[in-house]
């Protein structure tokens, strides 16, 4: 493609901010360093920080001509942010998510808008190739997530894969599409499918700041991707009414031989009482994945929007 003609076309990057007001400058002044044949415009997506992040922005907008704002009415989570900020990109033929830390690395960009113009292909991911100086737990229990997933799915994760990308417009539509009010955006990147390739990078650490997603928040996350792309739980949980029933079967079966061959058939307390707790908690267990299941058709049902717009300098 000339660059006459790469100069017609409109490039914008999605980046979802909470409390995020030492990270947006150094971002803006990283993003303006790029050498790119296409100048970005920025959306900054406030998901009803508490802090000066919207303040922040909009200094920096009187800086950088092509950032743009969307502020949300409270805290509805990242996943209401990139929402939004898609939808307010589908006119745009590149789309780029981006974390506001710089833990995605901007200076790929040019790497990945190259690779998205010559090869015939719809989107560019970036992947990290390690996790050096994350905590070892987090990793662990990543690791640990992206294999469960990938088993439990038909939808495939790959491991290490950031939501850092850089998307041709057919996919941001197919993405905005979706009607579904529980959100799991990787496996949704994942889900619509389309050619893509991958970019590798070492990990690195945020720009400022700490990051407002605590274990629990990522623990959640991950409950809520696994109830959204897979039904798996549930085909657990009949196996194991089928399994109780039958082995309440032999235990009957047991109990009439016994007694018609005259054996006394008295259990102790302590037998009993495990028994009791086992199926008690494979009951309490069943309960709970049938209710997150309930819970998620509960909240699709009630038909809320997945954010509100308190304020933008965008057309809603």
């Amino acid at each position: 493609m000339n660059n006459k003609m790469i100069g017609k076309k409109k490039l914008i990057i999605i980046v979802p901010v909470h409390n995020e007001q030492e990270t947006i400058p150094i971002f803006v002044e990283a993003i303006s360093k790029i050498d790119l044949l296409i100048k970005p415009e920025i959306v900054f997506v406030d998901d009803g920080s508490t802090d000066e992040s919207l303040k922040v922005i909009k200094k920096e907008k009187a800086t950088y001509s092509g950032i743009h704002y969307l502020s949300f009415s409270r805290n509805f989570g990242k996943e209401g942010g990139l929402l939004a900020g898609l939808r307010s990109a589908v006119d745009y033929d590149y789309v780029a998510v981006m974390d506001v830390d710089l833990q995605d690395p901007p200076e790929l960009l040019p790497q990945m808008l190259s690779k998205l113009q010559d090869r015939n292909i719809d989107m560019v991911v970036a992947r990290r190739s390690n996790r050096r100086d994350e905590p070892l737990i987090r990793s662990f229990f990543s690791s640990e997530f992206y294999s469960l997933m990938n088993k439990l799915s038909q939808t495939k994760l790959v491991a290490g894969e950031r939501d850092f990308r850089l998307m041709k417009q057919n996919v941001v539509k197919a993405i905005v599409s979706l009607s579904e009010n529980q959100r799991f955006s990787k496996g949704i990147f994942s889900w619509v499918g389309f050619k893509k390739e991958y970019i590798s990078y070492e990990n690195r650490d945020r720009s400022a700041g700490k990051s407002s997603w605590s274990f629990i928040d990522l623990f959640k996350y991950a409950i809520d991707g696994i109830v959204s792309f897979s039904t798996f739980p549930l085909t657990v949980i009949t196996f194991l009414g089928i399994i109780c029933f039958f082995l309440s079967l032999i235990a009957a079966t047991v109990v009439l031989v016994r007694f018609f061959m005259g054996i006394p058939s008295a259990f102790g307390w302590a037998s009993t009482i495990i028994i009791v707790l086992f199926f008690s908690g494979v009951q309490l267990l069943s309960l709970g994945v049938l209710g997150r299941y309930i819970a998620s058709t509960y909240l699709e049902s009630k038909k809320r929007p997945n954010y509100i717009v308190r304020e933008s300098d965008l057309k809603q």
